[in-house]
């Protein structure tokens, strides 16, 4: 075994669980709780064999005025938080909600006649802060409590294609993060504390959330993975770049992290309809779920989603409707059923996956103004995907670390090839 071998971190498997959407009303369900429902909820979660939830109170149910943090819905949460614990469930908890499959839930006193920025305002900022420090707090002292992440998806708001962003620059969204992590810690000391984006911080050319940020700042980098982005479409639901897009994702990451064994979490990643068919979900989260495991410094895998939106609510994606692993009955599907086989045979069988020792050449600055290089369709992706197809396991660096032997040891690489290499290959 060689030195970039051993120097994986994890010598237990990586966290198993699921993006919690209740069963009855959807996030809704904050407006009319029903401790009963989300109990049954859970034990259906539970009985998959995940070890894990992830929550989402919504930011204007909770701090409806912004010196007003209603007591009695924090209560609730820490009502969920403990009867996920009684089921050996622990709790990551997202604070501001923010946006969930294609709404927008924002508080009145930031729109319309009270509006702004959510990222630069001061009185903002810090009433996001301490609502973020009074979740932590109330959760502190519960074992099971992960960490909170400052939000879902949050960036969106920033910039192009919101229909009504809030603009800003890199180094304001960087400010930003940092305030809001230091109040979530600040509020529960040595949690997981993070921040989570959807992939235009990976993709898009000149997003001001960016790939240096996710995987430098807080205690892991989060990405979330979703195929109807143009890889379904563009290569297949069958493709190597479908398969091995999640994977993609976690090991781009680490091209930005000055911690050669930051972990990475896959926070979210689902098997979205038409993109991916009824049929092919199990084989999909298969394939997907065993990509990721192959990943060192995993720190585990959350699906997207528990159980199914509820038909009767109106105006959703269509694909929203069909995402859970558990319909609204909580009968398992065949997404649900892949999936628990897949956490039974990695907690049976696990081995640390070895380093991956070839490395793709990622000529980019920390802002990485040109990301699309990265996106489906763009010359590195392309590049990483031939790579994946020919076996070769790789991986991503920075060009200006591709020659450093520090760099390149710490992570185990061996071989560096750029995309041009891939290209006449």
């Amino acid at each position: 075994m060689t030195t970039g071998d051993m120097m994986t971190t994890p010598t237990h498997p990586p966290r198993f669980g699921v993006n919690y959407t209740p069963s009855q009303g959807w996030f809704h369900h904050w407006l009319d709780f029903d401790l009963d429902a989300v109990r049954a909820d859970l034990d259906s979660i539970a009985a998959l064999g995940l070890d894990h939830v992830r929550v989402f109170p919504l930011w204007p149910l909770f701090q409806p005025n912004r010196t007003l943090i209603r007591p009695r819905a924090v209560e609730q949460l820490t009502a969920l938080v403990d009867a996920a614990g009684e089921r050996g469930l622990d709790v990551a908890v997202d604070g501001l909600q923010g946006h969930l499959s294609s709404f927008d839930f924002l508080p009145a006193w930031t729109r319309t006649w009270h509006r702004r920025n959510l990222f630069t305002d001061p009185d903002v900022v810090e009433a996001q802060a301490a609502y973020l420090h009074t979740l932590a707090a109330a959760l502190a002292e519960r074992r099971n409590f992960l960490g909170l992440t400052i939000g879902n998806e949050i960036n969106q708001f920033s910039g192009d294609p919101h229909p009504d962003p809030d603009r800003i620059t890199p180094e304001q969204a960087a400010g930003w993060l940092r305030r809001l992590l230091a109040a979530c810690e600040q509020g529960a000391p040595g949690r997981l504390h993070l921040h989570a984006e959807y992939d235009a911080a990976w993709y898009q050319d000149d997003h001001p959330f960016t790939p240096a940020q996710a995987a430098r700042i807080g205690a892991a980098t989060a990405v979330h993975s979703w195929v109807f982005n143009g890889t379904a479409q563009r290569y297949g639901p069958r493709s190597t770049a479908t398969g091995q897009h999640a994977a993609y994702l976690v090991e781009l990451s680490k091209a930005w992290a000055d911690d050669p064994h930051r972990p990475v979490w896959l926070q979210e990643v689902g098997a979205p309809a038409p993109h991916i068919a009824a049929e092919d979900a199990g084989d999909f989260t298969q394939t997907t779920v065993a990509a990721a495991l192959d990943c060192p410094d995993l720190w585990g895998v959350t699906w997207w989603c528990s159980h199914d939106v509820d038909r009767s609510l109106a105006d959703f994606p269509e694909l929203e409707y069909s995402l859970g692993l558990l319909t609204n009955d909580r009968q398992v599907k065949p997404a649900g059923r892949a999936l628990a086989r897949a956490v039974a045979e990695a907690r049976d069988r696990w081995r640390p996956p070895h380093a991956r020792h070839t490395a793709l050449v990622l000529d980019l600055p920390d802002d990485a103004p040109k990301r699309s290089t990265c996106a489906p369709g763009g010359a590195f992706f392309e590049a990483f995907m031939r790579l994946a197809a020919d076996g070769a396991r790789p991986t991503a660096v920075l060009a200006e670390h591709a020659f450093d032997p520090g760099h390149l040891d710490a992570r185990g690489i061996t071989e560096v090839v750029t995309v041009e290499d891939v290209d006449h290959s």
